[in-house]
């Protein structure tokens, strides 16, 4: 009888707690919806609209021809995915801003349009990334290609993380791609899958136009992609980016040091010039190890931070 009693009482207080979790669950739920405030139709209509493809669209001063359906479907793709990948777009954005003012300055000098600076968008995200394939850096070079090119890779130095190095080498191949096709498109279409992929596709289906030809997917979407990210980029408003110059990430500031003899350790020598191993890596990243054993009878610049760059970068928006 005793435990009954207490099974009834335990019973009891179970259902009281029970009807207290309710009442303050709908109490707050009641609280949420009374200062919820619903999004506007505009706002909805961000997170719903597809975005209209502009009337004209060109890469590298060559007309993307909208007028056949699925080149346009394709860039309609790519645009959707650019625009709707909200936080690794809006990272783009923010690192396009960086990193453009060197990249447009060296494509420039080597007479290549300025719109090859989007492959790199496309290619890592201006990230030092290394692809399944082995690819790496911001251009996403292949060692081989890399070595061929004049490029010094290897396990202690790996120029391939050199932005300026390797964004000339992206210039000689595309330079010598445009030679051979007559079309910067075709160019930078062999950029990524490479020229022999592209050679073997033009003997087969008689095309030597990109928007004509049967590629690989990630080729075939490549030029589309290049171009969605030029559009939301350059117009980021446009595709429903509110992002504010202040928001921007603000180009590096360093002075370049030559260095031609051997550095036994890095965190002494970052200290000797007020900065730390973290920041001296972020800098060059091309220097793979924690010391530096130099070629005989070449020059290097490494890269250190001029007063203040920390602060600006890292610990706020710049003035």
């Amino acid at each position: 009888m005793l435990k009954s009693n207490i099974r009834s009482l335990v019973f009891g207080i179970g259902l009281v707690g029970l009807a207290v979790s309710v009442f303050i669950v709908n109490q707050s739920f009641k609280s949420f919806t009374r200062n919820y405030e619903p999004l506007s139709p505009v706002d909805s209509a961000f997170f719903n609209r597809p975005y209209r493809i502009p009337d004209e669209v060109s890469f590298a001063g060559e007309r993307v021809p909208l007028e056949n359906f699925d080149t346009r479907e394709s860039l309609d793709r790519e645009l959707l995915v650019t625009a709707f990948r909200h936080s690794s777009t809006i990272l783009i954005i923010k690192k396009a801003n960086r990193y453009f003012p060197v990249i447009e300055k060296i494509l420039r000098e080597n007479n290549i349009p300025d719109d090859f600076k989007y492959l790199v968008a496309a290619e890592s995200e201006f990230s030092n990334v290394v692809s399944p394939s082995g690819a790496t850096g911001f251009w996403q070079i292949m060692a081989a290609t890399g070595r061929e090119l004049g490029m010094e890779i290897n396990n202690v130095i790996d120029e391939r993380y050199h932005l300026e190095k390797s964004t000339e080498v992206a210039c000689s191949f595309i330079r010598k791609s445009y030679e051979k096709y007559g079309s910067w498109t075709m160019a930078a279409a062999s950029y990524n899958s490479g020229r022999a992929s592209v050679d073997e596709q033009i003997r087969i289906q008689k095309q030597d136009n990109y928007y004509d030809l049967l590629l690989n997917e990630e080729t075939a979407r490549y030029i589309f992609r290049v171009v969605a990210y030029k559009l939301v980029i350059s117009d980021p408003a446009r595709y429903g980016f509110d992002i504010s110059p202040a928001d921007l990430y603000p180009p590096l500031s360093y002075t370049e040091l030559k260095v031609d003899t051997a550095i036994s350790n890095f965190s002494d020598f970052a200290a000797k010039y007020n900065t730390n191993y973290k920041i001296l890596k972020f800098l060059n990243p091309w220097l793979r190890k924690p010391y530096f054993s130099p070629r005989p009878n070449k020059e290097y610049f490494i890269k250190i931070p001029d007063e203040g760059m920390r602060t600006r970068v890292f610990g706020g928006n710049s003035d």
